[in-house]
């Protein structure tokens, strides 16, 4: 077809004879040498159509052709598709370079160029895609893998198969999460320790901080000792444990998933070094390859930087932990009663909050940073540099999003000290403390608020900016009807333009379009497995947005942006490294919530070593009655610091207060449960640690990686191609 037009470039009208027209007309006399077809259509701005010439895609088929199709038919060249035409064209357009060696990517920087986009066309994939895909009355249909690889490319169309291959076994996990969570809503109250919580009247604890603090009853903390319980028991520690083996089954199936695919579409072998010298020499016969380079100082530079941002990134961590100890000491010294007895409660809420919108900035920053380095590491290829770029750039955001929960996690409670020998920020403010019942509800509610607000505001903003966007760009392009010359009206009915200006309303797409939806449920697949112990629900809410996730990101694609540029893969890249690395540290991470976060570690050793059943052989007992008593610590108060002015709130009986602690009376050195406790930590985070890696060991081999039919398919397509080059063979040596 005459009108059918692979790329537009947009320019704005610049002056005959400015440098920006010379640059101009530069590159388009290249590619007019390279015997492409241009078209200019002008209306505010400057529209070029260009089309590329059959020798192109002639050539590169000939070079791409498999041996066996070579020797059957030399001269027969069958439709490129599609997505193959854009690709080729547009790496023509970004390395073709002009006398004064400068590319397009150069040439936008100068703003002599303002765009260049494939089109959206109508196409039966198109129309059907926008039908039956990108709708959300579709949000529980199975997706169209293979029209989404015709009109967006393998890449695309992997990101959404391993998205929708995600959330679907993510559904067994959330189910199981959400039963465990109801069996601890079912069972926490009766649990023993919640109980003597609830019953102790009688247990005077320690003031919370130094001013306006007064000494509190351990009952008055009974709804929390309850939820606390509703999180942390058994049932958790065997999800935990679930979440590690789903977490390997999950990339094992998937990689099962891939192969079928890839080998359906006849590219389980491809070689995308092959592919990339190929469009060189399509583009530039005297192309010469880049030769692999590696340069230790250039490394050594790199590595030094990415811990020094590392560094920047533990260092806001630390502030938030601050700012929390600030909170808690301004809150209780607050003339709202409310505010002074939930103190600890909306520290951590606000600070949540805060460390939110710190991944919101920090997330900005740190693609800049990973950008920068990027640059510095002058990577051979576009592959390369997207593989640099992606373990950089998921490296800072781990350290963004879990820097603050790998404190409150192993940290929170264990460094601040005991009554009259606090541990303190700048000699003022105390650390936080852990509630007598574990800081593991402290974790659970950073989780929680920080996935719902990614999951609700994050998902509002990527849908809502975009759509806003094309709607205001649509209002400021909409052409004048002007009636002028005979010849302008004549081309403002020019059909291309119509559907070159409602491309250009669309929202600019770049390379890292599709990064950063994988680099969002890479990190949503973090939260999802790393402290699941402390927050079962990650798996469920991870489901129901991702359930919205694969519509949103269809409708953007379809509706509200410009066409991908399509990019040929036979995977998902080194994002399956990086998900495997998360899959070791779900276990590690859960493992140390378990045996260090948790108080499970604590009451098995009382419940197996210093409770009533053990000691005085008592069956008609709760083995776990006595606990609270005994991992809680006495103090005298006439040993406070000078300025700890707790006040009274109470007529104390016996001049002691109770903390949470193994610590002796006298002088507060740890008690021996102290030391028994600390080895029974280690020895579980060994033990649940190497079974974990064990299993999944096993079910990474019980598992294989690629199913027997399609290594019988391979093996078949072997045997065919041989067969057929030995039958040209045989007649040459008669």
């Amino acid at each position: 077809d005459e009108e059918e037009w692979d790329f537009v470039l947009v320019s704005d009208i610049h002056e005959v004879g400015s440098e920006k027209e010379i640059k101009r007309k530069k590159f388009l006399d290249e590619l007019s040498k390279k015997g492409f077809t241009i078209k200019k259509i002008e209306d505010k701005k400057l529209f070029y159509g260009v089309r590329a010439p059959k020798q192109i895609f002639q050539k590169y088929q000939g070079l791409l052709r498999k041996p066996d199709n070579r020797l059957q038919n030399p001269n027969v060249h069958e439709d490129i598709p599609v997505t193959t035409r854009i690709r080729i064209v547009n790496f023509i357009l970004q390395n073709t370079t002009t006398p004064d060696l400068e590319k397009l990517h150069d040439l936008m920087k100068k703003k002599v160029f303002e765009a260049t986009f494939p089109l959206h066309k109508k196409e039966e994939a198109r129309e059907f895609l926008k039908e039956k895909w990108a709708r959300w009355r579709g949000i529980f249909c199975k997706q169209p893998i293979e029209k989404i690889r015709c009109y967006f490319g393998e890449k695309v169309a992997l990101y959404f198969a391993w998205l929708g291959w995600y959330t679907y076994l993510l559904g067994f996990a959330a189910a199981v999460g959400t039963v465990v969570f109801v069996a601890g809503i079912t069972v926490f109250s009766s649990s023993q320790v919640s109980k003597e919580i609830c019953e102790a009247s009688n247990t005077i604890m320690c003031p919370l901080c130094d001013q306006k603090c007064s000494f509190w009853l351990l009952s008055d903390t009974c709804t929390y000792a309850k939820v606390t319980h509703m999180i942390d028991n058994e049932g958790t520690v065997l999800f935990a444990m679930f979440m590690a083996i789903w977490a390997t089954v999950f990339l094992e199936l998937w990689k099962r998933q891939r192969a079928t695919v890839v080998t359906n579409w006849d590219l389980y072998r491809w070689d995308e070094e092959e592919e990339e010298l190929a469009m060189e020499l399509i583009n530039n016969l005297q192309h010469e390859p880049r030769q692999y380079q590696h340069s230790y100082f250039r490394s050594t530079i790199i590595l030094l930087l990415v811990l020094l941002m590392i560094a920047v990134l533990i260092g806001i961590a630390h502030a938030l932990v601050i700012y929390r100890v600030i909170a808690m000491a301004l809150f209780t010294q607050s003339n709202f009663a409310f505010l002074r007895e939930q103190a600890n409660t909306m520290a951590v809420m606000t600070g949540a909050v805060l460390h939110y919108i710190t991944i919101v900035v920090m997330t900005k920053v740190n693609r800049r940073v990973a950008l920068y380095l990027c640059d510095l590491e002058k990577p051979r290829t576009f592959s390369q540099r997207e593989n640099n770029f992606t373990v950089k750039i998921f490296t800072f955001q781990f350290f963004t999003n879990f820097s603050s929960l790998i404190y409150i996690a192993f940290f929170l409670g264990r460094i601040n000290g005991h009554p009259g020998n606090y541990v303190r920020i700048a000699g003022k403010w105390r650390l936080e403390e852990c509630h007598p019942s574990g800081c593991i509800t402290d974790l659970f509610i950073q989780m929680a608020i920080i996935m719902m607000l990614k999951q609700t505001i994050s998902n509002v903003m990527e849908y809502l900016v975009p759509w806003i966007a094309h709607k205001l760009r649509k209002k400021q392009q909409r052409p004048k009807k002007r009636c002028m010359i005979l010849g302008e009206e004549e081309e403002a009915e020019d059909p291309c333009k119509r559907q070159w200006l409602s491309n250009y309303q669309l929202n600019e797409v770049n390379i890292f379009s599709l990064f950063d939806e994988f680099l969002e449920m890479v990190i949503q697949y973090s939260f999802t497995t790393i402290f699941v112990a402390a927050f079962p629900l990650a798996p469920l809410l991870a489901f129901c947005n991702n359930l919205f996730e694969i519509r949103l990101d269809a409708i953007k694609m379809m509706r509200l942006c410009r066409r991908m540029v399509p990019r040929k893969a036979n995977d998902i890249g080194i994002w399956l490294h990086v998900l495997e690395a998360i899959g070791i540290l779900a276990v590690i991470g859960n493992g140390l919530v378990i045996a260090i976060t948790s108080d499970f570690i604590p009451m098995q050793v009382y419940k197996y070593t210093y409770s009533p059943c053990m000691t005085e052989n008592n069956t008609g007992v709760d083995c776990l009655t006595g606990y609270i008593n005994h991992s809680l610590s006495t103090f005298r108060i006439q040993d406070f610091e000078p300025y700890t002015n707790g006040e009274p709130g109470l007529a104390l009986t016996g001049l002691c207060c109770r903390y949470r602690d193994y610590r002796n009376a006298d002088d507060y050195s740890y008690t021996v449960q102290f030391w028994h406790i600390f080895a029974a930590r280690l020895a579980f985070l060994i033990l649940f640690e190497h079974v974990a890696l064990c299993v999944k060991l096993i079910a990474a081999w019980y598992v294989p990686d690629v199913p027997q039919c399609v290594k019988n398919q391979l093996l078949d397509r072997k045997h065919s191609n041989l067969h057929e080059e030995l039958r040209w063979v045989m007649p040459q040596k008669v």
